[in-house]
């Protein structure tokens, strides 16, 4: 796995190869250590023992997100690497991964250890759901699927991802993960008022699950991929 240290010190990336009918992609795995040195997993990936180490060799594991209904694939393996931490999921995944065992669910509140750093909220689809999250110390918004962003400068991309992103009009053009945009909201107004909720926060830099991460004009981009539910 190629690790980032996408924020020195506090958040790091861990890319992971992805197929699905076909197509070839990258998804991220995020690490964040909090101001007391314990570490928070995002979106967990696939763990190997050389990863597992590394990330110990970071600090102590004591929470585990998984904060998209679609991103509890690695979970349990992300569990029994890490035993004691808690895990905390989307609401939703105890649907989609009714063998999941987890101890809080996220929208409402967070993990104790985590409140004094980070906001959240619920975006509910049809379909897909996630809670965004932002990390306040560094201004970074996480995301799933909320955003995808594929273009001529994505690397490791297959040519069936080329051309579904090229049918879908998502290419070099940030936007909802398909699952969005087909299946739609459970209730529009909901989910206008959360992304507005999310816009209003203080960030600058948004990582993705999947395509190229947002660094600049981080609000500009998100209402350009959200243009047609914040109309």
């Amino acid at each position: 796995m190629d690790i980032q240290a996408y924020v020195p010190g506090t958040i790091w990336l861990l890319p992971y190869q992805v197929s699905l009918g076909g197509a070839r992609f990258k998804a991220r795995m995020t690490i964040v250590r909090l101001g007391d040195g314990r570490l928070v997993i995002h979106s967990p990936g696939p763990l190997d023992a050389g990863v597992g180490e590394w990330i110990r060799s970071l600090g102590r594991v004591t929470v585990i997100l998984v904060p998209g209904n679609f991103h509890h694939l690695h979970a349990a393996e992300c569990q029994r690497a890490f035993p004691d931490a808690e895990t905390w999921v989307c609401p939703g995944v105890e649907r989609r991964n009714r063998a999941l065992r987890f101890d809080g669910v996220l929208g409402e509140r967070l993990p104790a250890s985590m409140q004094p750093e980070f906001a959240q909220t619920f975006v509910g689809g049809r379909l897909m759901a996630e809670v965004p999250l932002l990390h306040r110390p560094t201004r970074t918004l996480l995301l799933v699927d909320l955003v995808e962003r594929f273009g001529s400068d994505t690397p490791n991309l297959n040519w069936m991802l080329r051309i579904c992103m090229k049918l879908l009009g998502m290419w070099n053009r940030p936007a909802l993960a398909p699952e969005y945009r087909l299946a739609g909201w459970k209730d529009p107004a909901t989910a206008r008022a959360a992304l507005e909720r999310v816009l209003a926060w203080d960030f600058e830099r948004v990582v993705i699950a999947h395509g190229d991460l947002i660094e600049s004009d981080a609000k500009g981009v998100l209402r350009q991929a959200w243009r047609a539910t914040l109309a």
